[in-house]
């Protein structure tokens, strides 16, 4: 389908830790609207008819490949599918983002959710898995993903985006062990979702943590850390995993020992200052601000540079602190992409080759 470039296993090798010449770069949300490309698919299908069509999710899946030149691959998908396949009734209303219909606010709410069979519900994804692995052809790794069970709930139980998240951390407050029920019903599907994305030719799994920021240390660990458990466990060992928090570098301390091999942070601390808290084994993924690629092509390099300086110490694989902004230039993001291939030497603290 596209002219990529020849097998490129750096993002790989750098998620366990192993030698690498250079560091891999990619972005979270790389495949999006910062894209003309993918803007002129998205204007003949909506959002969830993309997603279903593996034909057009793949098409997606690779334009960040062929376009701006990134070492990894991630399907193209949202993490609210499958609640959607529960039967939640997903919908991406216009100016309001996710909307569920039938949101879960008690466990009778719960109850009346239905449990997904996996390959008949998501198997669109599995499917797209498969085709992207084969158009990619070993170019650059594919990377699969999910929402933790405490962020898919934070949407769940809310209805949809919220900003304050009110319901859901009433609910924690008031019933704990009634909310713990719906994380671990959530922690299931996700492991079965998952494990799909893997046998359909998964090479890493990232797990997206976007509002696990919202709990102190001690709720974290009472309420979000058991279930994340449950999700990685199941996957352990199978393909590296790659845990990213948002707004949360006050859970450092208790995301050392997460048994992940990849700890991908957001841009408020520097790299140097996480590894301080999380120590010299734990591979880092991250973490410039997206917003510094709207600032000019120099400056990003400049900026690039500085972050590879911050991450020298242990294993780091490139990325943005989160998402990439619409409004982004391409070309800002093939600079962001370039000062990191051409000035990514491993890390000091890594051995090296040769």
């Amino acid at each position: 389908m596209y002219s990529i470039r020849p097998v490129n296993d750096l993002f790989l090798r750098a998620c366990r830790n192993e030698p690498t010449e250079r560091r891999p770069v990619w972005m979270m949300r790389q495949a999006g609207r910062y894209l003309a490309e993918y803007r002129a698919v998205r204007e003949r299908v909506d959002f969830l008819t993309l997603c279903r069509t593996p034909e057009l999710a793949v098409e997606v899946t690779l334009q960040p490949v062929r376009l701006v030149g990134v070492d990894a691959a991630i399907l193209f998908a949202d993490i609210l599918l499958p609640l959607d396949a529960m039967g939640a009734g997903l919908r991406f209303a216009a100016g309001d983002g996710p909307v569920f219909d039938h949101p879960v606010r008690s466990l009778d709410d719960l109850a009346r959710l239905g449990d997904p069979d996996v390959e008949r519900d998501l198997g669109y994804v599995f499917a797209a898995m498969r085709l992207a692995r084969r158009e990619l052809a070993g170019a650059v790794p594919l990377i699969g993903f999910g929402g933790t069970p405490w962020t898919l709930a934070a949407y769940l139980v809310e209805g949809g985006a919220s900003k304050n998240h009110g319901r859901l951390l009433s609910w924690s407050w008031e019933d704990p062990r009634g909310l713990a029920r719906v994380l671990g019903r959530l922690a299931d599907v996700s492991v079965r979702y998952l494990q799909g994305q893997v046998d359909a030719g998964a090479q890493a799994i990232q797990l997206f943590d976007t509002w696990g920021g919202l709990l102190d240390a001690q709720r974290f660990r009472e309420l979000a850390l058991p279930a994340l458990l449950v999700v990685v466990e199941a996957l352990r060992g199978k393909v590296p995993l790659i845990y990213y928090l948002n707004n949360g570098a006050h859970l450092l301390p208790e995301l050392a020992g997460l048994p992940v091999e990849v700890l991908s942070v957001d841009w408020r601390l520097p790299l140097d200052a996480v590894r301080k808290v999380v120590g010299p084994d734990k591979v880092l993924q991250g973490n410039l601000d997206p917003t510094a690629l709207l600032s000019s092509p120099a400056r990003i390099a400049e900026l690039t540079d500085a972050l590879l300086r911050e991450g020298e110490g242990g294993g780091h694989i490139v990325n943005l602190g989160h998402g990439i902004l619409p409004q982004t230039p391409p070309d800002h993001a093939r600079a962001f992409v370039a000062a990191a291939q051409r000035q990514a030497p491993a890390p000091a603290g890594a051995a090296r080759q040769g």
